[in-house]
Order: structure tokens, then sequence, then C-alpha cells
């Protein structure tokens, strides 16, 4: 099985350069199922359906989300009608919407796609390794053919602690959040394919895929008034990683990053 994971995908930027590009990645590499972190797409700040259902005719099977998931009117009645829009499922218990599911592939093969949001310097959320164990107990049962985890965290040590921990029981653990791509895609010993970060997929000339003056204003002057952030709209880049599963097991056999569009210098 092959998936494509297409890192936060932050305002128009990113939107635009998802549906310019996504034809090319799936000519390329010919994907049996696409995931996407959405939780940036409506303006650098959460998810609306009309956007998710954008995202879904451009090719993508499922959108992950993250700490701002709920920043949009509307979202919270729309994300428990729609079973391809995850939640990290550390959430607090009782918020809707689901935190993992299980999906068909192309080729007919089982994937469980998993949300979770990491604890150090983010909002507040039940333990995310407590909350895997619980997740991976309901998985097992159904045995899919991959197990893939999005988890949505700060801390890079937190992010490879996570990795580590599942290697040898997922298929992948893929980074998101900090929208900056790191350079330590690999297979992790026992078979799990890794990267601390996807990236994103916007506008790079620009702080985390938001306008330059306002972070570099409030950093240069420490300034603690509020900052109000605008999306950058400059031209996009999409990046990602490409996966390929052991048919055998859930493990994986490569991961291969993806960059394409605007500043594929990166």
């Amino acid at each position: 099985m092959r998936i494509v994971f297409l890192g936060d995908i932050v305002g128009r930027s990113g939107r635009q350069v998802v549906k310019d590009y996504l034809p090319e990645v799936i000519e390329k590499y010919k994907p049996d199922f696409i995931i996407a972190n959405g939780e940036n797409a409506a303006g650098g700040f959460g998810i609306t359906e009309e956007i998710c259902k954008d995202l879904y005719s451009f090719g993508i099977d499922v959108i992950t989300t993250g700490n701002h998931v709920w920043d949009q009117k509307g979202i919270t009645e729309y994300i428990d009608k729609d079973p391809n829009l995850l939640k990290p499922y550390n959430f607090a218990e009782g918020s809707p919407g689901l935190g993992f599911n299980i999906y068909e592939t192309k080729n007919k093969s089982k994937i469980a796609v998993i949300n979770i949001m990491g604890n150090l310097f983010m909002r507040s959320c039940d333990n995310a390794f407590f909350k895997i164990e619980e997740v991976l107990g309901h998985i097992d049962k159904q045995k899919p053919n991959s197990i893939f985890l999005d988890f949505h965290a700060e801390a890079t040590s937190e992010k490879m602690a996570m990795g580590h921990h599942l290697d040898g029981r997922v298929t992948a653990v893929i980074g998101t959040h900090t929208h900056v791509p790191t350079s330590d895609t690999m297979i992790l010993e026992n078979g799990t394919a890794y990267q601390t970060d996807a990236g994103m997929c916007g506008d790079y000339n620009s702080v985390i895929g938001t306008e330059k003056e306002g972070f570099v204003g409030k950093f240069a002057t420490q300034d603690n008034k509020k900052v109000r952030l605008k999306p950058a709209m400059g031209e996009g880049t999409l990046c990602g990683v490409v996966i390929d599963t052991n048919t055998e097991n859930i493990l994986a056999n490569r991961i291969e990053q993806i960059k394409l569009g605007g500043q594929i210098g990166l």
C-alpha cells in the first residue's frame, strides 16, 4: 500500500498549492490513500465544511486536525456528520467528532488513521501516550493493514519519543503543527516510518504561514500586545511524505519527503 500525507494546509495559499500540485503527486506516486492535516486551512485558523468538501474534491481521503479545529463557526456540528474529518483523540471526552477511524483504500486494504495531540506547550488535553494505547486496543481487534498516526505536537522531543514508543507497532508516526519540514525522514529500527514534522502546505515567505510583519514586530520589540495574525498570501509550497507499506505486516518499507511548488529549495 502507498500512503501520501500532506502537512498542515495553511490558508488560501495552502489550499491553492494542494489544488495545483496534488494531481502531479497522484500521477507520480499513484497513492492508495491520501491524508492531509487541514486545521489551518480556513484563513490559518480552523476548517469549514466547504473547505473540507474542496479538499476531498482534490483527491484527499481523510483530513486530520489539531488545536485549531474548533476555530470556525459551525464546525462542531459538521464534524459529527463527517467520518473523514478527524479531531485529536485525546481532546476532552464528549467533544464532537472522531479521533480515529478505519477506512478502505483504493486497493481494498484497511487503513487506520489516528489523530493525537501532544501535551508539551499545547492546550490542555489527556495524556497522549496513555490515549494512543487506548486507541490501539480498539484498532487491533479490527486488524487493519496499516496504522497511520498524525501526532500534532510542539516539542520535537515529545514527537520523537512517540515515534520510538510506537516503533514496530504502527506503520507511520508523522508530526505536524510546527509547519517546518524536518530532515529526519527515516524508517525506525523496528519498521515504523517517522518524520518529526511534515512541514506545511502554504507560503514559506512567512513566519509559519502567517505574514512576517506581525511576528517580527512582536519578537523584535518584545511587545506583549496581542498581534493580529494574517495568513501569508504568496505562492505556496506543498510539503508532505509518501510511505510504502509492507504487504505482509503493518510496517513501512520506505518513506520519502515531498516538496513541490514555490520555495522548493527548502
